[in-house]
Protein backbone atom coordinates (compact mmCIF):
# COMPACT_ATOMS: atom_id res chain seq x y z
CA UNK A 1 0.00 0.00 0.00
CA UNK A 2 1.28 3.43 -0.93
CA UNK A 3 0.77 5.29 2.35
CA UNK A 4 1.45 8.74 0.87
CA UNK A 5 -1.17 8.19 -1.85
CA UNK A 6 -3.67 6.90 0.71
CA UNK A 7 -3.09 9.99 2.88
CA UNK A 8 -3.76 12.25 -0.12
CA UNK A 9 -6.91 10.29 -0.97
CA UNK A 10 -8.25 10.61 2.57
CA UNK A 11 -7.35 14.31 2.85
CA UNK A 12 -9.22 14.96 -0.40
CA UNK A 13 -12.26 13.09 0.92
CA UNK A 14 -12.14 14.91 4.27
CA UNK A 15 -12.05 18.30 2.53
CA UNK A 16 -14.85 17.41 0.10
CA UNK A 17 -17.24 15.56 2.41
CA UNK A 18 -18.30 17.20 5.70
CA UNK A 19 -19.94 13.96 6.85
CA UNK A 20 -16.70 12.05 6.33
CA UNK A 21 -14.82 14.79 8.20
CA UNK A 22 -17.12 14.20 11.17
CA UNK A 23 -16.52 10.44 10.90
CA UNK A 24 -12.76 10.98 10.78
CA UNK A 25 -12.84 13.30 13.79
CA UNK A 26 -15.01 10.90 15.80
CA UNK A 27 -13.19 7.67 14.92
CA UNK A 28 -10.22 8.01 12.57
CA UNK A 29 -9.50 4.28 12.59
CA UNK A 30 -12.99 3.39 11.36
CA UNK A 31 -12.91 6.20 8.80
CA UNK A 32 -9.58 5.07 7.32
CA UNK A 33 -10.68 1.45 7.26
CA UNK A 34 -13.87 2.53 5.49
CA UNK A 35 -11.81 4.20 2.74
CA UNK A 36 -9.35 1.33 2.39
CA UNK A 37 -12.03 -1.34 2.64
CA UNK A 38 -9.87 -3.45 4.92
CA UNK A 39 -9.09 -3.93 8.60
CA UNK A 40 -5.51 -2.70 8.80
CA UNK A 41 -2.95 -3.32 11.54
CA UNK A 42 -2.09 -0.40 13.83
CA UNK A 43 1.43 -0.09 12.41
CA UNK A 44 -0.15 0.76 9.04
CA UNK A 45 -3.12 2.78 10.32
CA UNK A 46 -1.32 5.11 12.70
CA UNK A 47 1.04 6.65 10.10
CA UNK A 48 -1.92 7.21 7.77
CA UNK A 49 -4.00 8.87 10.49
CA UNK A 50 -1.06 11.00 11.63
CA UNK A 51 -0.31 11.98 8.03
CA UNK A 52 -3.90 13.01 7.36
CA UNK A 53 -4.05 15.09 10.54
CA UNK A 54 -0.73 16.76 9.73
CA UNK A 55 -1.74 17.52 6.14
CA UNK A 56 -5.09 18.99 7.18
CA UNK A 57 -3.41 21.12 9.86
CA UNK A 58 -0.75 22.33 7.42
CA UNK A 59 -3.37 23.19 4.80
CA UNK A 60 -5.41 25.11 7.39
CA UNK A 61 -2.36 27.11 8.43
CA UNK A 62 -1.52 27.89 4.79
CA UNK A 63 -5.09 29.05 4.25
CA UNK A 64 -5.02 31.32 7.28
CA UNK A 65 -1.65 32.77 6.35
CA UNK A 66 -2.76 33.30 2.79
CA UNK A 67 -5.75 35.24 4.09
CA UNK A 68 -3.56 37.36 6.32
CA UNK A 69 -0.64 37.94 3.98
CA UNK A 70 -2.31 37.43 0.62
CA UNK A 71 -4.67 40.40 0.77
CA UNK A 72 -3.53 43.39 -1.26
CA UNK A 73 -4.65 46.93 -0.70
Amino acid sequence: MDIKAKIEEIVTKVKADPDFLKEFQADPVKAVEKITGTDLPDDVLNPIIDGVKAKISADNVKGMLGGIFGAKK
